[in-house]
């Protein structure tokens, strides 16, 4: 199971690059990752000849099975992770996705 996070593209790209490299620090935090662990991938969607894509960045992490991603999603610490991802998402609201491989 994969959590995927993907923010709309930003009002302010610098601001929204400090804005998350503080939030990857406060999810570190909030989920006891150790700094030097990544645990997740960020990928940047880059501009196609058919101009900027709808989202900046995606988030996704995997989770062992739904039921641990179900108990993360209802953690209080994942519940602040996401209300900082909603702060520093400037374009509007990050898109929350749950997938399968």
């Amino acid at each position: 199971m994969k959590l995927v996070v993907l923010y709309p593209q930003p009002t302010d790209s610098d601001q929204f690059e400090s804005d998350y490299a503080e939030h990857v620090l406060f999810l570190h935090d909030k989920l006891g990752i150790p700094l030097d662990v990544k645990p997740y991938v960020v990928t940047k969607f880059l501009p196609s000849p058919a101009g900027l894509p709808p989202f900046y960045q995606m988030f996704t992490m995997p989770f062992a099975s739904m039921e641990e991603l179900s108990a993360a999603l209802a953690s209080a610490e994942l519940q602040a992770v996401a209300a900082d991802a909603n702060r520093i998402s400037s374009g509007g609201a990050p898109h929350i996705l749950i997938g399968e491989e």
